[in-house]
């Protein structure tokens, strides 16, 4: 894993709002008094949706709320790249890079990213968009995935890509999931088997005799 340090420009402090306090006392409460340090990761998840990313303020506050040493708030900070330790665009994406995606087609998704947006890791100049290449997703078979956002998108090209972003722009709202229609990752075009509704709609059935049953009276 490569070394991920914070942003060199720092707010000055951090504060949770009193609607995320409110989930933070939820996710503390799901744990003994003695144990609520297990809350961290989803704590320092709650701060990030709130500011868009981790500052150096809020892994201090957490720690605090927490009664934990900084540096071990630090450790998960840097450690999950689920966490954003650099301000980002208003919508993040990521697009995986890894080989199930690349043989699909995601560099042509990476040099959209450049051309539309600009320098991995950076917000674009108007603040919309900023985007970053990531490992596996995990949803291979519908390679090329990008996740924008908290959602997932699937079977992409590089013009049916540039259409989303060009959305997000406008200020539209995107539907997730695979661009060409597929439920999940059934196969393109719809299922091939298993189609015979008799097969499970109950039909077939026959009547069975169980074998040494007692006879009845």
């Amino acid at each position: 894993m490569s070394v991920r340090r914070l942003a060199a420009e720092q707010p000055a402090s951090f504060a949770f709002s009193p609607a995320t306090m409110e989930d933070v006392r939820w996710w503390m409460a799901k744990y003994p008094p003695e144990r609520k340090q297990s809350a961290v990761i989803p704590i320092m998840w709650l701060a990030q949706k709130q500011e868009g990313w981790v500052s150096e303020p809020a892994i201090r506050a957490i720690a605090e709320l927490l009664s934990m040493p900084t540096i071990r708030v630090l450790e998960v900070a840097t450690f999950y790249t689920m966490f954003h330790l650099h301000p980002v665009g208003k919508h993040h994406i990521q697009v995986c890079g890894t080989t199930p995606c690349m043989l699909r087609g995601a560099e042509e998704l990476k040099a959209v990213c450049k051309r539309r947006i600009g320098q991995a890791h950076a917000p674009s100049a108007d603040g919309q968009f900023s985007w970053e290449e990531m490992e596996c997703l995990g949803a291979c078979v519908n390679a090329p995935v990008v996740a924008i956002d908290d959602y997932y998108f699937e079977d992409l090209t590089a013009d049916k890509f540039e259409v989303l972003i060009q959305k997000l722009a406008r200020g539209e709202k995107i539907e997730p999931g695979s661009v060409m229609g597929r439920r999940t990752s059934a196969p393109e075009g719809g299922a091939k088997a298993l189609t015979d509704p008799t097969l499970y709609d109950g039909s077939l059935a026959k009547p069975v005799k169980l074998p040494g049953l007692p006879e009845k009276a």
